[in-house]
């Protein structure tokens, strides 16, 4: 059996500790609560601090929980409460549009995907919850960094590599993309992260108008497009899918 890594258990007995009382904790008061040597608690303690799970007040020295554990709790009942929003909706067009249906969070300068409907019909598919995709080269991608200043942010950063001949890298054109993916409400992929595949996606707003995720539909570019551009009836049914995902989150009527 394998063993557990002691200094993981520590930081963790550490974080309940400090998660458990209303006021902020010494670095002895946490050594001889937990049967640690300062300097072992005070080691932990700085990792903690620069991951952003701890802080320091800086007048006394004490600790308390950061806001990096804060973002991370928060990530994850929006993720689940997304996923739980999405079932009914994403299930309708994968029926309707008759192709897989992805519904996707911004996560690590990518796109994870939390959510996947198979198409439609008895083709061998794969379950892709979990993969991730590039932000500059899917709709998914491409539709989140134009409506979450904070996945704007992670593409400018990211490395944009070229997956086809189609892919966007250069940050200049992208911008001019993402500005006509704002006015337009979707963005499209024509085989820029995969070679004849196509894909178009809307972004996922919640009852403070963020934009939380993306949904989206992936296909054969010869089914999911005509005469070179993604079909009208499968952008207004993204559309209109991820409308109804945002007023299940509270977003309202937009």
């Amino acid at each position: 059996m394998a063993r557990n890594i002691q200094s993981v258990e520590r930081a963790a007995a550490m974080l309940r500790l400090l998660a458990g009382g209303d006021r902020r904790l010494g670095l002895s008061d946490i050594a001889s609560a937990l049967g640690l040597a300062k300097a072992t608690a005070h080691g932990i303690l700085r990792t903690l601090q620069n991951e952003g799970f701890v802080e320091q007040d800086p007048e006394s020295g004490r600790y308390q929980l950061g806001a990096e554990l804060l973002r991370l709790g928060t990530s994850y009942l929006d993720i689940h409460e997304l996923r739980a929003r999405a079932l009914v909706w994403t299930d309708d067009l994968a029926r309707s549009g008759g192709e897989a249906v992805y519904v996707g969070v911004l996560h690590q300068q990518g796109v994870l995907v939390v959510h996947h409907v198979f198409r439609p019909d008895d083709s061998r598919q794969v379950l892709e919850v979990g993969a991730m995709q590039p932000l500059h080269s899917t709709a998914l991608g491409k539709v989140l960094a134009a409506c979450d200043p904070v996945a704007h942010s992670e593409l400018v950063e990211a490395k944009r590599e070229p997956f086809t001949a189609r892919t966007v890298t250069d940050l200049d054109e992208l911008e001019q993309v993402l500005g006509d993916i704002r006015d337009r409400g979707y963005a499209t992929d024509l085989e820029e992260n995969w070679e004849g595949v196509a894909a178009v996606a809307a972004p996922i707003f919640d009852r403070h108008r963020l934009a939380v995720g993306a949904v989206g539909i992936t296909g054969a570019v010869e089914r999911v497009c005509l005469d070179g551009a993604v079909r009208p009836e499968l952008i207004a049914a993204v559309r209109d899918c991820a409308r109804s995902v945002s007023r299940d989150l509270g977003s309202g009527r937009f």
